[in-house]
């Protein structure tokens, strides 16, 4: 029987959520080669994907963090799936914005925390951890616990796994890259040459050549 990590990372692929290009790489913002792209926001369009997520996530919160209190989402990628979620609880939702308002309250969290509630963050995408973890910060300043961190994909990176270790944040990943690959590869989306370059890409994204296996 195939594990929800794999449904969702086949899933990801048929609705091009995430695309892999080691061939033909695409350039991040940072700067970076990398083989490939993800944009979960497209899955809100696809309501079975839509649903499955949702459900998944809300299955983990009640069997890792029954003590969750309020649900927060990381803007913006983040923020519709939060709601989805916090609503199937009937939990406080808030989102927090990746650099406060620029006017009015100058808000960085939107809507309304108790101190000391025990909070649950939703991310999309995790990537080198730095954006998910400004978020962990912003509601332990609100004088919130975070009780862990779900998110939709994680790359893998060793950087994120070390970030995640010293913030003393549990993350849980409903797929990750290491499943997409397998994914991909059981499915004939990528050819098995490209199997070592895709592993070596997540080990040093920064400095990433791409190449065929065998070059």
């Amino acid at each position: 029987m195939k594990t929800p990590a794999t449904l969702l990372a086949e899933k990801l692929l048929q609705i091009s959520a995430v695309k892999l290009q080691p061939e033909n790489p695409f350039v991040w913002a940072s700067g970076w080669n990398s083989p490939i792209y993800t944009d979960n926001r497209k899955t809100l369009s696809y309501p079975d994907i839509r649903t499955f997520i949702r459900v998944e996530l809300c299955r983990i919160i009640l069997e890792n963090f029954p003590e969750a209190e309020a649900i927060a989402g990381v803007a913006t990628g983040a923020i519709a799936m939060g709601a989805l979620v916090a609503d199937a609880l009937g939990l406080p939702y808030v989102y927090v914005r990746s650099t406060p308002k620029d006017h009015g309250l100058e808000n960085l969290i939107e809507g309304n925390l108790k101190p000391r509630q025990k909070v649950v963050v939703i991310e999309d995408l995790v990537s080198t951890g730095g954006s998910s973890l400004k978020a962990v910060e912003a509601i332990r300043n609100a004088g919130c616990e975070v009780a862990g961190m779900l998110c939709i994909f994680n790359y893998e990176f060793p950087i994120s796994v070390k970030r995640f270790r010293e913030a003393n944040v549990n993350l849980i990943s409903l797929s990750n890259y290491s499943t997409l690959i397998e994914a991909a590869l059981a499915s004939d989306y990528i050819a098995p040459a490209y199997v070592k370059t895709l592993q070596e890409w997540r080990e040093d994204p920064a400095n990433w050549v791409p190449r065929h296996d065998g070059e």
